[in-house]
């Protein structure tokens, strides 16, 4: 029996007849609170690896944007070495060093959490750093004036009028991360995508899960693009 939902019967290739089996949506059905547990693990990966990733994107951007050389340095081989590497392996990475690093074993959830949230970093602190510097340096100059201090002035000031020119970048990346969670299975992480093919192993119905997988993904992608177009196309009437 192949697993493509195709039956194969005789006992020889030249012989052999091969009957189609109809779609059987059933499965869904029958399994529906397991997948929709594997996507709620799904979605909490993603708020995190995106909540940590602005918070320590954030922190590398105006690293980065640092008139300290050595600082704006370390900082920048960092970022593009993270840029550089595919998140698959920065995942095995972390997994297998981070319960060397602390001394004991970490669960797949968490490790694949540190993992996205490093990752994501580097890519938001390019976005974030972009935002900042769309922002004039008469902003900073006048803040500076008043007596606030350079951090002040960043979290105050800068970042928050950055952040409007920023929105459409950090939507487009947070639909890249939903689609990048689902590389968690290769440390038995049990998302969306790993959850249907748990639920295929039993069943033998391919085609049905990962359709309903597929259109999962593609409404939510979908949505967040429609999203994400709509503001631009405010933003660019209020110009």
């Amino acid at each position: 029996m192949l697993r493509s939902g195709f039956l194969f019967r005789g006992s020889s290739y030249g012989r052999g007849k091969i009957k189609v089996r109809g779609f059987d949506w059933k499965v869904i059905q029958n399994n529906l609170p397991f997948l929709l547990q594997g996507l709620l693990t799904t979605f909490q990966l993603a708020a995190i690896a995106i909540g940590g990733g602005l918070l320590l994107g954030t922190v590398l951007a105006v690293a980065r944007l640092s008139s300290r050389r050595f600082i704006y340095a370390a900082v920048t081989l960092l970022i593009h070495l993270l840029r550089s590497l595919p998140l698959i392996l920065v995942i095995f990475w972390f997994y297998f060093f981070m319960p060397i690093l602390i001394g004991r074993p970490l669960n797949d959830f968490l490790s694949a959490s540190i993992a996205f949230i490093i990752f994501e970093a580097a890519h938001f602190a390019e976005i974030i750093r972009a935002g900042i510097q769309s922002i004039s340096k008469g902003q900073m100059l006048a803040s500076l004036s008043t007596g606030l201090s350079y951090p002040q002035s960043m979290l105050y000031v800068v970042i928050p009028q950055a952040l409007r020119n920023m929105i459409p970048s950090l939507l487009t990346q947070s639909v890249v991360i939903f689609q990048d969670t689902s590389l968690a299975f290769v440390i038995g992480v049990k998302e969306f995508l790993r959850s249907a093919n748990i639920v295929d192993a039993r069943e033998v119905r391919s085609l049905e899960l990962y359709s309903f997988v597929g259109i999962v993904y593609f409404i939510f992608c979908f949505s967040m693009s429609r999203i994400t177009k709509r503001w631009e196309k405010k933003k660019r009437s209020k110009v």
